[in-house]
Formats: C-alpha cells, sequence, structure tokens
C-alpha cells in the first residue's frame, strides 16, 4: 500500500473570463492518499451557491500510484458499481476523490444509478453532494494523441462546447426524484499545457454554452497513465 502523502491545498478565487494560467498555492496542507494536490481547492462556498454565474476552478494531482486500497468509501463505490461503458472510470473516481478531498463531497449515486426522464437520452457521470446540496457531476479527460504533441485551444473549445452542451441536456432528463441544484463538469487534464488551453477555451466560450455550469480543471502528472 502506498503511504499517505502531504497534499498542499490553495483557496483562491475562480477564475473569470479574463484570467488564464496556473493556480497559486497556498501552505494550507491535508492528507490524501493517492498523491499530492494543489490548487483551487475548499472554493466552494455559500457565494458559489447562492450565485447562478458560471465559473473556472483548477487544481493539479501528482499521483504517487494508483491503489485502489487508498479510495475514499465513494471512490470505492464507483470502482465497485461501474460506468455505462467507455474507458473512463478512473477519470470518474479521481474526479470524486478530488472533490472529496476539496470539498467534502459524499456520493450520492453512481452513473448508473441516477433515474432519468428519457433512459435513452443524455446522462451524467456522478450525483454528489457538496454542502448539503445535490450536484450533478459530469467527467472529461483533455487529451489526444499522441499526448506528447501540443494539445490546442481549438481542441479544447471543441472538447467544452461538447460537453457542456450534453451537461444541460443530462439537467433537463433527470428524473425529479433525482434532480440536482447546480452541475458541474469535472475536465482531467494530460498535464499543465492541456489545462492552459482548457483554460483559455473556457475564457472565449459564449455565455449560452458556458450557462451556470461549474467547471473543476484537475491537471495530472506523476504515475497517471491509469487515467488516460
Amino acid at each position: 500500500m502506498l503511504a499517505i502523502l502531504t497534499v498542499l491545498l490553495a483557496c483562491p478565487s475562480a477564475v473569470d473570463t479574463a484570467e488564464t494560467g496556473d493556480s497559486s498555492d497556498s501552505g494550507e496542507a491535508i492528507e490524501w492518499g493517492l498523491g499530492e494536490l494543489s490548487g483551487d481547492c475548499g472554493v466552494l462556498d455559500e457565494e458559489v451557491w447562492g450565485s447562478a454565474e458560471p465559473a473556472l476552478y483548477r487544481n493539479a494531482a501528482d499521483l504517487a500510484g494508483w491503489d485502489e486500497a487508498l479510495l475514499s468509501e465513494g471512490g470505492a463505490e464507483i470502482l465497485a458499481e461501474g460506468n455505462l461503458g467507455g474507458s473512463s472510470l478512473e477519470s470518474e473516481i479521481l474526479a470524486f476523490e478530488v472533490l472529496h478531498a476539496c470539498e467534502g463531497a459524499s456520493l450520492t449515486k453512481t452513473e448508473g444509478e441516477i433515474a432519468y426522464q428519457d433512459d435513452g437520452g443524455k446522462k451524467t457521470d456522478l450525483l454528489v453532494e457538496i454542502d448539503a446540496l445535490q450536484v450533478g457531476v459530469s467527467v472529461t479527460r483533455a487529451f489526444h494523441w499522441p499526448p506528447e504533441d501540443p494539445y490546442t485551444e481549438a481542441e479544447a473549445a471543441s472538447l467544452l462546447e461538447d460537453k457542456l452542451g450534453d451537461v444541460l441536456l443530462s439537467a433537463a432528463n433527470v428524473d425529479t426524484s433525482d434532480a440536482w441544484v447546480r452541475s458541474m463538469l469535472h475536465v482531467i487534464a494530460y498535464d499543465s499545457q492541456h489545462g492552459n488551453e482548457v483554460e483559455s477555451a473556457w475564457a472565449t466560450l459564449d455565455p449560452e454554452v458556458r450557462a451556470a455550469t461549474l467547471v473543476v480543471l484537475t491537471t495530472t502528472d506523476g504515475d497517471d497513465a491509469v487515467i488516460y
């Protein structure tokens, strides 16, 4: 089993439409099982929930490895339940683990448990509770092949437009019994270069595309091959 490593967490404000670049770190530290986590953390508060404005928060996960024994209870449940197809299970687990560590998120339902009006319509990946509020979380990866080639802002914009559109459709499709009060898109980016392009692209998107969706952007480094 991997040793639990120290995580450096910061709590800066959300990036607005004019800002790009990496988030700064603070000296506050907590423990996180998968490695080292830095950047925007502990930022979802009453002011955020009380606003209908979109926002982007950025953090970075330097993974020390992928030890399933170190997952939180929610992460272990996502692993056990699986998803509805594709190769995105580990990225969905990572997204939850970041939200759990940073924002105290607890898992309400996995992808296959959420009820929808149209079972063939758009769906979200996770239903979580943060600050006693239900949040629908869709997860995507900013990544291309070969990964060492520069990721472009055009690629990032296309990804965001597609996934943010799906977020709105899934929120409209969810059954009232599982309806969430805020939508979130969690983008897992291959490295800081990929993350920079995602952040830049988000700042240029049409307001109707961004809507009221919260975006959490997590760049990964270290032993992160399992995510991609």
